[in-house]
């Protein structure tokens, strides 16, 4: 099945659905799944998306917010709809879910939305609202099957039953003692599989994973990662079972992580939405733009310090601009790969020094490669084997820099408590434009 794009046809379609009846809308809303409506909300004023909401079915509705984006305001929807509705919406929702919506919204209009639910589904929620949004805790569904070890398979087997008739799939079967406290999972396969005396205490897998309540949420999907689950529990300091993680939980995780990270390391702030407007663009780049122009007048400095160089040997002024946007692409290369690998997993001392030591030698093979192209360039357009021997060591000198730069300033930065895909561009960027130019200037005027 391909992917869904809004396409001007099926956005015009809609358009001129809403000008009809309730009926004719309903008609055209049935060809198009749950997340491609989601998507033509983005293009639909409130009014319409109200309209739409109203007379979709409330499980295709309920999946319809769920799909939104933060930036819709999936949270501003569900408060201009008729409590009734919104109501049954909600109900609808895991927990989790709910819970990210509501968040959107100030304190308000969460109660006014939470004092017309069912008191079960208001206390979860409410407990959910608790944790930090990018914690364990703020992404844990609190809906889960778990049994107490101390039952036999039937009765097991009978609570499981009766457990999963409020959810939609579940993974994995928890086993929990009286005071609800985790001892194992269970799967399903192993308890049907069992003797009919067997008891679920004999069941019980004691080696598993779990994660408390504040983990960050990058620490979590690494667990999943690394140890291919498709849920982990989630507990309290005193091994109480809160919820559960389910894998596509992550999966937006890692969406949004990995978003933060392309905003950051090119110089955008993360609070910046990709589906904002030019005053909040402008509000969130301005400040690293003005940073980078006063790296840039730093950069500009070390020409002038050398202006008789450049009076002298004016060649020298092009290929400059060469080395410097080399050695900026290759920095940004090593800092890609290093910040990457610092948001996998903590790198221990002998690791950080290998990827220095890594990115140092790549440097030097990739700046020799380089510096012997733009050598026999010399040698063949400016017939000068002298200003090709200052722009090979130029080049491999600056790819050296880019390397070392790229690897270890953000393993530093790290260590020192900064953000290093913030910052790092910055920093790299007036490390490879000094280097870029200075190199081939001081090598001009000692050998030429």
């Amino acid at each position: 099945m391909q992917s869904f794009e809004i396409d001007k046809s099926d956005l015009l379609r809609i358009e001129t659905a809403l000008e009809g009846d309730d009926a004719e809308l309903e008609l055209v809303l049935k060809e198009y799944h749950a997340s491609e409506i989601a998507l033509l909300f983005e293009k639909l004023p409130q009014e319409a998306k109200e309209r739409i909401i109203n007379i979709l079915p409330t499980d295709v509705a309920s999946e319809v917010i769920s799909e939104m984006h933060e930036e819709q305001d999936p949270g501003e929807l569900l408060i201009g709809l008729h409590p009734e509705k919104r109501s049954e919406i909600i109900e609808e929702l895991d927990y989790d879910d709910a819970t990210d919506i509501i968040s959107q919204l100030d304190e308000d209009e969460q109660q006014e939305i939470l004092e017309d639910l069912d008191q079960d589904d208001a206390d979860s929620i409410r407990a959910l609202l608790k944790y930090d949004e990018d914690t364990a805790g703020g992404l844990m569904n609190s809906e889960i099957i778990k049994v107490n070890i101390n039952l036999d398979k039937k009765d097991a087997l009978d609570e499981i039953i009766r457990q999963s008739e409020e959810m939609e799939e579940f993974y994995t079967i928890y086993v929990v003692d009286d005071a609800d406290i985790l001892q194992g999972i269970l799967s399903v396969k192993s308890i049907l599989k069992a003797r009919p005396d067997a008891h679920v205490r004999d069941l019980v897998n004691t080696d598993f994973i779990y994660v408390k309540a504040e983990l960050d949420q990058e620490d979590v999907a690494s667990l999943i990662s690394q140890y291919n689950l498709t849920t982990i529990p989630v507990v309290d300091d005193n091994m109480k079972l809160l919820g559960r993680v389910t894998v596509d939980d992550i999966m937006d995780v890692m969406e949004q992580e990995s978003t933060e990270d392309i905003l950051k390391i090119s110089g955008v702030s993360e609070d910046e939405e990709l589906s904002g407007n030019w005053k909040d663009a402008v509000k969130s780049r301005l400040p690293w733009l003005v940073i980078n122009l006063a790296t840039a007048y730093l950069a500009a400095s070390v020409i002038r310090h050398f202006d008789s160089t450049v009076e002298r040997l004016p060649a020298i002024a092009a290929y400059m601009t060469i080395i410097a946007g080399m050695g900026g692409n290759a920095a940004t290369q090593a800092l890609a790969v290093t910040v990457r690998r610092i948001s996998l997993s903590d790198l221990s001392d002998k690791q950080a020094y290998n990827t220095v030591l890594k990115e140092f030698l790549v440097g030097m093979l990739n700046g020799a490669a380089n510096g012997l192209i733009v050598f026999f360039v010399a040698m063949f357009y400016d017939a000068s084997p002298k200003l090709g021997l200052v722009l090979f060591l130029a080049m491999t000198g600056n790819l050296i820099i880019a390397g070392l730069t790229g690897a270890s300033i953000p393993l530093v930065l790290k260590r020192v408590g900064i953000d290093p895909a913030v910052a790092s561009s910055i920093i790299i960027t007036t490390f490879t434009d000094c280097a870029g130019f200075l190199l081939p200037l001081w090598f001009a005027t000692k050998l030429l």
